[in-house]
């Protein structure tokens, strides 16, 4: 149970590190864009996190992934992070949240 408790703490962490990590070509951080897919925490202190790009041609293609894995690895109790970049499904913006729409303007 305290396991659980743990992790379920460390996922509120990632998630909250990831609203500091932005797109540079819009004013949201890419958990509200809906770039993250998933985030998985294990027992041995990695994550794996699959995320997406608002485009595959996209020209933070490179960095963006590497920003996410410091700023995830730099969190106490993390001791890997692998990214998995994919373009399947393809983002768009029914993906975003009611928060990242309300920031550009779209409600």
């Amino acid at each position: 149970m305290e396991d659980e408790q743990n992790i379920l703490a460390l996922e509120v962490e990632i998630v909250n590190v990831l609203k500091t990590v932005f797109d540079p070509e819009i004013p949201v951080n890419i958990y509200d864009l809906g770039l993250v897919y998933d985030i998985e925490t294990t027992g041995d202190k990695k994550v794996v996190i699959t995320m997406t790009l608002t485009a595959p041609n996209c020209p933070v293609a490179d960095s963006l992934p590497n920003e996410v894995r410091d700023k995830v690895k730099a969190l106490p109790g993390v001791e890997g992070v692998e990214i998995n970049l994919v373009f399947d499904p393809p983002w768009d913006q029914s993906m975003m949240s009611e928060e990242a729409l309300l920031e550009l303007g779209m409600l």
